[in-house]
């Protein structure tokens, strides 16, 4: 478990400030989800947490250490993961190859890197069986037994997300980004996933940051919510009290619209 924080996160494009001073505390073992309108900075602010995207100021503390500056491969090391809304996978690799991937940072010999020398097991090829056993137990998990060997590339999209999901659990992290998890998937699919998302936090003991645009499901599963809308921070709290924020409901669907949201996600919780 890990506690992770942001404070006063901002970051410019040319002249645009897409993120404004944006704040906030996820307590340990939590799911905390961002939601806003498309555009409204959720993505940027996990580039920024991931070392995609240098802030130009504030800071990202993760049990108290300032990784801003760090290079996305070294945040990993942290135990910073992440999935993507767009899919970042080797579609012509397997399942269990893509997800060995996910184990990268935790291995001293390189990966595939060999079974056999002189009729004894080398260090590498018992370090290799503990990583896939890890993998394993993963694709187990997300119950991807009956497409573990094949290619990603033939994988219909719903599958793909959760590889890449399985990859980003193989890392051990101790904080897990989820970009749109549940995009693409059929209703069957998102419920699955949602009991998912929830077994990870209690099972593997991760804090999730989740970025998600089914109301459903993040009034479902979140701890607490930030609502952000052009890259300022409009409330955080519960889902009940970010859902009856009148500020939350004009920002997606407009001001003549607030009466009918509001029943809408009543309805929801």
């Amino acid at each position: 478990m890990a506690h992770f924080s942001v404070e006063g996160l901002s970051i410019s494009f040319g002249g645009i400030r897409a993120v404004n001073d944006v704040s906030f505390d996820v307590a340990e073992n939590t799911i905390f989800s961002i939601i806003g309108p498309n555009g409204s900075g959720k993505t940027t602010i996990f580039n920024m947490i991931s070392g995609i995207y240098k802030p130009n100021s504030g800071r990202i503390l993760l049990d108290g250490e300032n990784l801003i500056g760090f290079y996305p491969d070294k945040i990993a090391r942290k135990g910073i993961a992440r999935t993507f809304q767009n899919i970042q996978l080797f579609g012509n690799a397997s399942v269990m190859d893509n997800i060995m991937l996910g184990r990268h940072i935790h291995m001293k010999t390189g990966i595939l890197s060999g079974a056999f020398m002189l009729g004894r097991w080398t260090r590498s090829a018992k370090e290799e069986i503990k990583h896939r056993e890890t993998v394993e137990h993963i694709i187990d998990f997300l119950e991807l037994q009956s497409v573990r060997d094949q290619f990603v590339s033939n994988l219909p999209y719903g599958k793909r997300k959760l590889v890449e999901l399985a990859r980003a659990l193989a890392l051990e992290p101790k904080v897990l980004l989820l970009d749109e998890p549940s995009a693409g998937m059929n209703t069957e699919e998102k419920d699955d996933l949602r009991i998912w998302i929830k077994d990870i936090q209690e099972d593997y003991q991760v804090t999730i940051l989740l970025i998600e645009h089914d109301m459903n499901m993040v009034m479902g599963i979140s701890d607490r919510i930030l609502a952000i809308n052009q890259g300022v921070k409009i409330t955080e709290g519960t889902p009940s009290e970010v859902q009856k924020h009148p500020e939350v409901i004009a920002a997606y669907l407009g001001e003549d619209d607030i009466d009918a949201e509001r029943k809408e996600y009543r309805d929801v919780v």
